[in-house]
């Protein structure tokens, strides 16, 4: 919540100088507002906040949070399914203007405004006098509870409309809402902000010239999606402030989701924090996922099972295979040694996370200048590779060294001084001679560049001489003779430093970019359980379907509804019995024959000695559970009316699930 409020607070802040500069418009009653009164214009914020529909609640609540403690307590949020007609959307408007109006020290006040609620005729004018009278009030009361209302508000604040989702609304109900309030922009300080999601072309798409013409539109735009899930990724994940880590399969499933599903943010968010719930659940280990500090007095405390716990997990297995015998017994045979082992690893993870996050941004800085972006522009993208496998064993980080090593001197320099900044202010202990050794480059490639000018000076001379000779056999000679010595020529001090710049990048990517799963332990922090998220975020609808219904004691958990094969249970739910009576049939299903058959299923458990008085009841009840089952599998979409036959109904699923 917090990186969103620092996200959103150039564009709040905008936002609200727009709101300062139309109030105090109206305030002072300036020629500029005189005149945007006779043009009965009205104040529009025409707010583009893109596709990702389910992060605009918490934007637009932020936003109401914000204008309420710095411009006005008078804010209306319409939607567009509330608001059908002019008639609904100016009801909804007073009833949330009445209700900010409300004071909760005043029980009297309150009752005053629900009751006068429900009287007062819905109309604009109605509003007005309504603002009107709260002006009154405010301007009658007590000099210090004056005092401290108008340090947050103006002294007539605003009434600000936002329209959460302005494509949903009908042309006309637009339509009408502004012409109306044009009419009436001189007695009420009226603002409008539109909530887009696509572009702002739409409101001319949707209201014609003569409408909106009524209003002075001012454009804001947020920050895109991806820029919002690349701070989040890059302030959550890559740090070594939180414990608790993402595997590559993980992060690659909640990126694909938000890339290819819905730019939703708060739903990456609510994966991860699904991810945090599912690894503390399961894993049983999941008591040492916190900070080190912590981390060592909790493995003080193991029980001898969790140790056991500790001793089964493959990454420590491997570390016990490269141990001399005797520590192979001690680690498996005795709890305290294994104790003062594991906070000794759990150590070097921290500081492994540590390390692993410098040298990932500083190889960032390398890749995301070169053309192509062989391993991706983002951070992100970079990160998943680094997860994956061996960064440096790959295709990508090949072509990415080849196009390094082609580097002109000032780009190599900004580089370089970027990575200085980021190893100097990382939390790792072991970067000391790395920001040593990549500040003596910096000084190299300052002394190349006074040696420049010399070799610049000589060339120049050079060509001077082979304009003087201007006789054809001297000069071809001349220039064959520099062809050869160009071929021949080793590589210049500038070429060599490049390169040793690059093989030392090389050498830190190789040393502290080791891909997580190889480290002992691992397993304590890192959630890899890809197929379990996908499970839970990945709907499917018909599988589960299909379980619910032929199999109820899934979901049920009743022992009468357990069966033995493809036996059907008369204790199982009316649709459950008819839906499985449906598997049985072909592409057409005789209503009379599949009642039957419900029939028998249903009174399998009454035996030959049922009474023969009750029967007619009995089988009035028994159509009635077949109709209303029939019913709801037809409403689930299994089957539908056949037009062939009358007594049919026509089957829609195939195949197995």
């Amino acid at each position: 919540q917090q990186i969103q409020e620092d996200l959103n607070k150039q564009l709040f802040d905008n936002l609200v100088s727009f709101l300062r500069r139309s109030h105090s418009e109206f305030q002072e009653k300036t020629t500029e507002w005189t005149c945007r009164m006779k043009s009965r214009e009205i104040p529009t914020a025409a707010l583009v906040l893109g596709v990702n529909v389910t992060d605009h609640d918490l934007t637009f609540r932020s936003l109401s949070e914000v204008l309420q403690n710095n411009i006005t307590p008078y804010i209306a949020l319409l939607e567009a399914k509330d608001c059908p007609g002019i008639k609904n959307l100016i009801q909804k408007l007073m009833g949330q203007l009445m209700n900010c109006y409300i004071d909760v020290d005043s029980l009297e006040d309150e009752d005053h405004v629900q009751v006068s609620q429900n009287r007062i005729r819905c109309s604009m004018t109605s509003i007005i006098s309504w603002y009107q009278n709260v002006r009154k009030k405010t301007d009658s009361e007590t000099p210090s509870k004056k005092r401290t209302s108008s340090s947050r508000h103006w002294q007539s604040p605003p009434v600000v409309v936002i329209f959460k989702d302005m494509e949903s609304f009908t042309t006309k109900v637009l339509q009408d809402f502004i012409v109306i309030s044009s009419q009436h922009i001189h007695e009420l300080p009226l603002v409008l902000i539109f909530g887009i999601a696509t572009s702002p072309m739409i409101i001319h798409s949707l209201l014609p010239h003569s409408v909106s013409s009524l209003l002075c539109i001012e454009l804001f735009q947020s920050l895109s999606s991806k820029e919002h899930l690349s701070t989040i990724i890059d302030k959550l994940l890559l740090t070594a402030q939180f414990p608790f880590k993402l595997g590559e399969k993980v992060l690659q499933v909640l990126i694909n989701i938000f890339l290819y599903h819905d730019f939703s943010v708060q739903n990456f968010i609510k994966g991860f924090q699904l991810c945090i719930v599912e690894h503390f659940y399961s894993q049983p280990l999941s008591v040492l996922c916190c900070p080190l500090a912590d981390a060592k007095k909790r493995v003080n405390s193991l029980s001898h099972d969790q140790c056991e716990n500790i001793r089964r997990l493959p990454s420590f297995r491997r570390y016990v295979e490269n141990q001399v015998s005797e520590k192979q017994i001690l680690l498996l045979t005795a709890d305290d040694f294994l104790k003062e082992i594991t906070q000794k690893l759990l150590e070097d993870l921290h500081v492994y996370h540590e390390n692993y996050v410098s040298v990932l941004r500083c190889l960032h800085v390398f890749t995301s200048s070169l053309p192509k972006y062989p391993l991706g522009k983002q951070i992100r993208e970079l990160h998943c590779v680094c997860l994956e496998n061996q960064v440096w064993e790959t295709e990508e980080y090949e072509s990415s060294l080849q196009l390094a090593r082609m580097l002109n001197k000032s780009d190599l320099v900004t580089m370089l001084q970027q990575c200085v900044e980021i190893f100097v202010s990382s939390s790792g202990k072991e970067f000391d001679k790395t920001v040593e050794k990549l500040k003596e480059f910096l000084t190299q490639f300052q002394e190349l560049e006074a040696e420049a000018f010399q070799e610049q000076d000589g060339s120049i001379s050079t060509q001077k001489e082979l304009q003087k000779k201007t006789d054809l056999y001297h000069l071809q000679k001349t220039l064959l003779e520099l062809k050869e010595s160009r071929r021949s020529k080793k590589l210049t001090k500038f070429e060599m430093l490049r390169f040793e710049v690059v093989d030392y990048i090389d050498s830190l990517v190789r040393t502290y970019l080791v891909p997580a799963d190889q480290k002992t332990l691992h397993e304590i922090v890192y959630f890899n359980t890809a197929s379990v998220l996908r499970g839970h975020l990945n709907a499917a609808p018909r599988v589960a379907l299909h379980t619910a219904l032929n199999n109820p004691y899934c979901y049920l958990k009743n022992q009468a509804l357990k069966s033995d094969g493809g036996n059907i249970s008369n204790k199982a739910p009316d649709i459950c019995i008819v839906y499985k009576l449906h598997l049985e049939c072909g592409r057409l299903i005789n209503l009379v024959d599949w009642l039957e058959a419900f029939a028998t299923v249903v009174t399998a458990a009454e035996g030959p000695n049922a009474d023969a008085a009750s029967s007619d009841q009995v089988d009035d009840i028994i159509h009635a559970r077949f109709i209303r089952a029939v019913s709801e599998l037809e409403l689930l979409g299994f089957i539908k009316p056949s037009k062939q036959k009358t007594d049919h109904v026509a089957r829609l699923t195939w195949g197995g699930c």
